[in-house]
């Protein structure tokens, strides 16, 4: 069984930015900062001074029992400090560190803070929720040179920029120190703004999370906004000290909660950086040799005084991608199937292509009908890897993940560019050999051809997908794609474009090739239910019914050119679409 914490690295590593903290007050408490209510309690001791009596041993107690309610931190602040300078300082006092608490190291940011800091300036986390008043992650954060957008108060909700366009965004959902504002009493941390609870719906819809530091008890408004999230699209891991109370038991079973053992939240912290780091240098082998092989084929591609050199470059990349796919590489047999397997396979699969994948991804973009054959060519050799036939079958069917990996990237890259003959070629002109036959790539080679989806499922972050290949395969190849499609938005588009006509090419060439109508589905089956207007398989019907026998993929031989028979699989497919209970 892979330890939570190894899941977690290669899922952050794998999933780069779709993680989002909540912190809580331990992960600043080796720093010396005082929890909100630890404040509140001093703040009544002082109060208790001024009128010479003794509250304790239940500051809290004697507080409601002597001004008739509970205690309140604007309020006390008052009462003990007259004017805003005088407030100001004295809340500075507990989170603010003097010249012999600095040298003692409290009060600044800890190890912890530094860890979240690295993770962020390397994209891996861009949202971080914390119930703390004190800066210490902002410092942190501000120190390795990125200035966090901070939202702290309701009015900062409703006008902060969007999530998406922020490099790291920290909504301190129970205020800051130098706020009054800040919630501390069970009333004020029972019920959230408006704007607040909007962005928390957001956040816990479209992030996974990573909870630590918080312990749940006394957050009834967060605990809430978790509570009413119903999608899970990525797992949420909570690294905790001890065994987990009874409101953390319950969100951990809501949420199907990895929880992860910690010794304290420093060491935490440090060990997961340093995992995802390690991952990160394993799966770059070949640093700035993609950019340079792409700035090559640019200037080959345009000139056909190259073409000889552009072959060259393409063929012997191929080559070495080929060599690196035999059997003493990745082997078939006798290596018994693990998680942990199967995800050092898919990091050196994508390793081994990432140069091939991203002049795959270049020429199909801006490469013209007579560089087709040379696309082909490439994408044919590795569909046909080296080696044998007999062996463990979930290694056996893994062998075609980099021609996926490329047939991916180089469809996508076509639809992007709106070359359907480069898409139309890739489907149907490359070859795959299936034991004595040959088949088109359309029919051959799709997802659950490379990997079962509940075998796709057991690798980390892909736990509960609908559709796990495909979300892989998108959050694998976003990076290659920023220079041509730099917009998230378009990319999805164009991902799910390819995979919807993919899905509608395999079914076709399966029609005539044993009767019935199936396709993969692939995220656009799920993703444009929810805004049906803006569906792909609602866009295209549209396109078809504009464009007619002009529509483009007609037009380039797909469906044998008819539009008769496209209309008939895409009806039969979208039955297919339909009926499935994702939703």
């Amino acid at each position: 069984m892979i330890e939570p914490i190894i899941s977690l690295a290669f899922s952050m590593h794998s999933n780069k930015g779709v993680y989002a903290l909540l912190i809580g007050s331990g992960v600043s408490r080796s720093a010396g900062i005082p929890t909100g209510w630890e404040v509140v309690l001093d703040l009544i001791r002082k109060v208790a001074h001024l009128k010479g009596e003794n509250c304790e041993p239940d500051p809290a107690a004697w507080y409601e029992a002597t001004f008739g309610e509970a205690p309140n931190y604007n309020k006390l602040l008052n009462i003990v400090a007259k004017s805003q300078a005088e407030r100001s300082q004295l809340l500075r006092s507990y989170f603010e560190p003097t010249e012999e608490e600095r040298e003692q190291h409290l009060k600044i940011p800890t190890e912890a803070h530094k860890a979240i800091a690295e993770l962020v300036v390397k994209g891996y986390i861009r949202v971080i929720v914390t119930t703390n008043f004190d800066r210490l992650i902002e410092e942190a954060i501000e120190e390795v040179g990125i200035v966090p957008t901070v939202i702290s108060t309701p009015d900062a909700a409703i006008g902060a920029l969007p999530i998406t366009h922020t490099k790291c965004t920290i909504i301190k959902v129970h205020g800051d120190y130098l706020d009054t504002r800040i919630r501390n009493t069970p009333d004020e941390l029972a019920k959230y703004d408006k704007g607040i609870n909007r962005l928390l719906d957001q956040i816990f819809d479209d992030f996974g999370l990573i909870i630590c530091g918080w312990s749940a008890e006394w957050d009834t408004a967060l605990r809430a906004a978790i509570e009413r999230c119903q999608t899970h699209r990525f797992t949420t891991y909570w690294a905790m000290r001890g065994k987990p109370t009874k409101q953390m038991q319950k969100l951990i079973k809501l949420r199907h909660v990895q929880t992860i053992s910690i010794r304290d939240a420093d060491s935490f912290f440090r060990e997961i950086a340093e995992k995802v780091f390690a991952l990160e240098e394993l799966s770059r082998p070949h640093p700035l040799s993609s950019k340079v092989a792409v700035a090559t084929l640019k200037k080959y591609i345009v000139d056909d005084h190259y073409k000889i050199r552009l072959h060259d470059l393409m063929m012997e990349e191929t080559e070495r991608v080929y060599a690196g796919l035999t059997i003493e590489h990745f082997p078939v047999q006798g290596v018994p199937f693990s998680t942990i397997e199967l995800t050092k396979r898919i990091h050196r699969y994508y390793a081994l292509t990432e140069i091939l994948r991203d002049l795959m991804i270049t020429g199909c973009y801006w490469g013209e009908k007579t560089h087709e054959d040379l696309w082909v060519k490439s994408l044919e050799r590795i569909a046909n890897p080296p080696g044998e036939r007999a062996g463990l079958n979930i290694w056996l069917e893994l062998r075609l993940f980099p021609a996926l990996l490329l047939l991916y990237g180089g469809g996508i890259a076509s639809i992007a560019a709106e070359k359907y003959g480069t898409f139309a070629v890739l489907l149907t002109k490359v070859k795959v050999k299936e034991g004595i036959e040959d088949q088109p790539l359309g029919l051959a080679l799709y997802p659950y051809a490379v990997m079962d989806k509940s075998v796709a499922q057991q690798l980390p972050g892909m736990e509960r997908r609908y559709t796990p290949i495909s979300d892989l395969l998108e959050e694998k190849l976003r990076e290659p794609f920023k220079e041509s499609l730099s917009d998230d938005t378009q990319y999805k588009k164009c991902f799910d474009r390819f995979e919807y006509l993919l899905a509608l090419v395999h079914a076709d060439l399966r029609q005539k090739q044993i009767g019935d109508v199936w396709g993969p589905i692939g995220c656009f089956g799920w993703r444009g239910r929810r805004y049906p207007e803006k569906w792909i398989i609602k866009e295209i019907e549209l396109e078809v019914t504009q464009a007619g026998k002009n529509w483009l993929p007609l037009k380039h031989g797909l469906f044998e050119g008819s539009l008769e028979r496209f209309l008939n699989v895409k009806t039969e497919f979208d039955k297919l679409v339909s009926g499935l209970p994702w939703w």
